[in-house]
């Protein structure tokens, strides 16, 4: 499994609700900083989505905390951590046969139907034989996945894992990770520049610019003026609309139905915190 150790990784408390903690996390290269002062948690159950600006140090921050790159501060997994980690790159060679099946058996070696039961979760069992060079983008993007819960893991970090997908594809494997989520209890942190995603899939967002500059619910988030100066008033106040559009169901008569009368909600108002601040 995609098991990431190192000896500046310590053990949580045993009270402490964490699959992984970050506190006071720095990342610096060439001189620049990259992450500054970043602090977060995530708890099982959580889609925790981090957004931000391109080069604001998202996919450092994911990398820092499988201890892939150098840093300063603390990282903390809880005992016997599984992960199962999607990057954001991923260089298929074409000159190398290699077949889906094989590709996921690499990462579960000695056990039998680990592959074949991870293939037909995300919905690809027909592709087991298929060459992975030949695959889709969208094809491609659920090889992945299963790669990652091959071993069913207690932590997934998902780097924009569906990007090139068409939106259709993007907003079923969303749909499919959530469910995923469901079934193993897992926690999940989540890559996206899709925000309307964010939306409706969230737990909790962060906001990232080398810092945090803010997190909580997604309703709360898009209304805060960090995030409004980052992405602009207007991509605030269209998922300011698309969060009031999802969160209730109108009646015929104009009226907010009351709960259980068939409304439902997308957007969350219940922000709470696990760990971390302004950096």
């Amino acid at each position: 499994m995609l098991c990431y150790n190192n000896a500046e990784m310590t053990d949580p408390a045993p009270k402490d609700p964490a699959l992984v903690r970050a506190e006071d996390l720095s990342v610096t290269v060439a001189g620049a900083p990259i992450l500054e002062h970043v602090s977060l948690a995530v708890a099982r159950r959580e889609i925790v989505v981090l957004i931000g600006p391109n080069g604001s140090g998202k996919t450092t921050l994911l990398r820092a905390l499988l201890g892939l790159v150098p840093r300063r501060g603390t990282v903390v997994l809880r005992p016997g951590l599984r992960v199962g980690y999607v990057p954001q790159q991923f260089t298929r060679d074409h000159s190398l046969p290699l077949t889906v099946r094989r590709l996921i058996e690499v990462y579960a070696p000695g056990e039998k139907g680990a592959a074949e039961a991870a293939l037909a979760r995300v919905g690809i069992a027909a592709l087991a034989e298929k060459q992975v060079a030949t695959l889709s983008g969208g094809e491609m993007a659920r090889v992945l996945l299963a790669r990652a819960i091959v071993h069913r893991p207690d932590l997934l970090l998902l780097d924009e894992p569906f990007a090139g997908v068409d939106l259709a594809g993007e907003a079923a494997l969303y749909r499919l990770i959530a469910e995923l989520r469901d079934e193993m209890g897992s926690g999940v942190l989540l890559v996206s520049h899709d925000l309307h995603v964010v939306m409706a899939q969230a737990s909790r967002v962060i906001c990232l610019n080398r810092h945090i500059c803010c997190q909580g619910a997604a309703g709360a988030v898009i209304r805060d003026p960090a995030f409004v100066e980052l992405f602009g008033p207007r991509v605030a106040s269209e998922l300011a609309l698309y969060a009031h559009d999802h969160d209730h169901r109108h009646l015929p008569t104009g009226e907010v139905a009351a709960p259980g009368n068939g409304a439902h909600a997308h957007a969350h108002e219940h922000g709470h915190s696990h760990g971390g601040g302004h950096g």
